[in-house]
C-alpha cells in the first residue's frame, strides 16, 4: 500500500497537486464563510474588520489621506465588469488573431463561467450590503460573495497563467502569477475600505474564485496533454 502510495505521488507534478490543494481549500473556506454570511448577525471579525477602515466613531470618514480615497476607487475599478469584460475581449481577440480558438474558449468559459458561479452564489445566500458604515460607491447587488473579488481572481490569474505559458524562464512566470495575485488582492481589499462589501464577502469571493480558476487550468493542462490543445499554445 505504502510503494503504491508514493508511485502515485511521483506521478502526480507538484503544479498539479497545489492547485487541487487549492481547489480544496476555496471550497472548504467557501462553505464555511456561506454560514458566516446567513447567520442573523454580522461576525465579530466583519464588524471590526469593516470598522477598522474608520476613524472612531466616525463611520462616514474612511482612514487616510484624503487622495487615498479616490486611488482605492480607481483599483476597485480594475475589478469591475466593464473593465474585465474588455480585458477578457481584447485577449480573446489576440489569442483568434494567432490562432489559438481553443485558447480563446477556455478563456471565455473561464471568465463567463465564474460570472454565472458569481451570480447563483449571491442569489443562494441572499446577503445585503453592510449598513455599519456608509458606502463610498453606489452598489444595488446582493453582498455574498464578493463579485470584484471573486472575478478578478478568475480573471487575472487565468490571463497569468496564460501568459506564463510563453514566458522563457521561471522567474518571469512567478513574477506574472504574483502580479495576478496582488490585483486581485488589492481589488478585494479596497471592497472592504469602500464599505461595500463584508469581510466575509471578499474571503468568500478569492476562496470561489481561486478554485475555480485553478479548477480551469487544470481542464486546460488536461486538454493539452490529450493534444485538443497544441503544446505550442
Amino acid at each position: 500500500m505504502k510503494s503504491t502510495a508514493n508511485a502515485l505521488l511521483n506521478r502526480i507534478e507538484f503544479p498539479v497537486l497545489l492547485a487541487g490543494l487549492v481547489i480544496a481549500g476555496g471550497l472548504w473556506g467557501l462553505v464555511e464563510l456561506m454560514e458566516v454570511a446567513r447567520a442573523t448577525a454580522p461576525h465579530a471579525f466583519d464588524t471590526e474588520i469593516l470598522l477598522a477602515f474608520r476613524h472612531a466613531g466616525q463611520p462616514d470618514s474612511p482612514i487616510g489621506p484624503p487622495w487615498l480615497e479616490g486611488a482605492v476607487r480607481d483599483v476597485t475599478a480594475l475589478g469591475s465588469s466593464s473593465v474585465l469584460v474588455l480585458i477578457t475581449s481584447a485577449v480573446i481577440i489576440y489569442l483568434l488573431l494567432i490562432r489559438r480558438p481553443t485558447m480563446a474558449l477556455l478563456m471565455f468559459v473561464a471568465v463567463a463561467g465564474g460570472q454565472v458561479l458569481s451570480s447563483l452564489l449571491k442569489f443562494e445566500v441572499y446577503r445585503p450590503r453592510p449598513e455599519l458604515v456608509s458606502h463610498l460607491v453606489n452598489e444595488t447587488s446582493l453582498s455574498f460573495p464578493s463579485g470584484h473579488a471573486m472575478l478578478s481572481a478568475v480573471t487575472y490569474l487565468t490571463l497569468g497563467s496564460l501568459a506564463a505559458r510563453f514566458l522563457p524562464d521561471r522567474r518571469t512566470k512567478i513574477f506574472v502569477l504574483a502580479l495576478a495575485v496582488l490585483v486581485t488582492v488589492l481589488v478585494g481589499t479596497s471592497r472592504v475600505y469602500l464599505g461595500v462589501h463584508w469581510p466575509s464577502d471578499v474571503l468568500a469571493g478569492w476562496c470561489a474564485g481561486f478554485a475555480w480558476a485553478m479548477l480551469c487550468w487544470l481542464a486546460a493542462r488536461l486538454l493539452q496533454r490529450r493534444k485538443v490543445v497544441a503544446d505550442s499554445e
